[in-house]
């Protein structure tokens, strides 16, 4: 509800009257389908302070509402938390392709940076949909030689460790398997998650591979993901570049992901 704190982790432009049918504008490159303020037309629906807050939003043309709320919670370790939930409801349906996964995806991407946001964590990845080639690139920098790094990469035993890999299989050539052996499914479709082959490879140097959807649909195009090892100062610098969107919203919550894999890569490979 502070338009400083919504600039940081939401929009690039906001205005905000705190109060039931006040405004609610946001606009900018970091907005889908509102690239200037002659089409930021939001307003508050809702405003309970610390508890709800709805507002409109003409999304790609069509009538839209969302409605956010905020409840206290206990969390695991007893100390005292927040859960936000929210819907975004239509007036009719969208036109473009794979409505539900771009809305699903594009709030992936907001919840992602506000959670950064709130735990003070360098990971927001604020969404520009004016790019025509979207990617995810994330770096940390390990304190272990690259041979250890790239044996976390390539050994399955590893991979479970830091990847969550379930009887995970690696060919190390080019053309290779290169699974993590995650199953699991998305609504009706069985899916099995994450690389399937090595498409490129030098040792201790680069590592990269193929990254079907997601969610299993084959009408997507397959991404890639590459995995660079260089020195930096006698460390290892680990920087993954996660590419091929077809569209920003589909980067999702990647950032968020890409960025806890390479912390508990870290993690490991520090432990050797």
């Amino acid at each position: 509800t502070q338009a400083d704190a919504l600039r940081t982790w939401f929009a690039e432009h906001v205005e905000i009257e705190p109060r039931l049918g006040g405004s609610y504008r946001f606009w900018g490159k970091h907005t889908y389908g509102v690239p200037g303020p002659d089409d930021a037309s939001q307003i508050l629906t809702a405003f309970e302070p610390n508890n709800r807050l709805a507002f409109k939003w003409d999304f790609d043309g069509v009538e839209s509402e969302v409605d956010l709320g905020v409840a206290a919670i206990t969390m695991d370790d007893g100390e005292a938390g927040a859960e936000l939930k929210g819907r975004h409801d239509f007036a009719a349906p969208l036109k473009m392709g794979r409505a539900a996964e771009l809305v699903d995806d594009l709030w992936k991407i907001h919840c992602g940076n506000l959670m950064c946001h709130l735990q003070g964590i360098d990971g927001v990845t604020l969404p520009d949909f004016a790019d025509t080639a979207p990617r995810v690139r994330a770096s940390t920098l390990v304190d272990a030689p690259r041979e250890t790094v790239w044996k976390a990469l390539m050994t399955p035993e590893r991979l479970a460790t830091w990847m969550w890999a379930e009887n995970a299989v690696v060919e190390p050539r080019v053309g290779g398997k290169y699974s993590y052996g995650w199953n699991y499914k998305y609504g009706e479709r069985q899916v099995e998650g994450g690389p399937t082959k090595i498409l490129d490879m030098v040792e201790n140097e680069k590592l990269v591979t193929d990254w079907p959807d997601w969610r299993g649909d084959e009408n997507v195009p397959v991404q890639r993901v590459t995995w660079l090892l260089s020195e930096e100062d006698g460390k290892t610098r680990v920087t993954v570049l996660h590419e091929g969107f077809t569209r920003t919203a589909d980067i999702s919550d990647y950032p968020f992901g890409w960025l806890e894999f390479l912390n508990n890569l870290k993690d490991l490979c520090e432990e050797q």
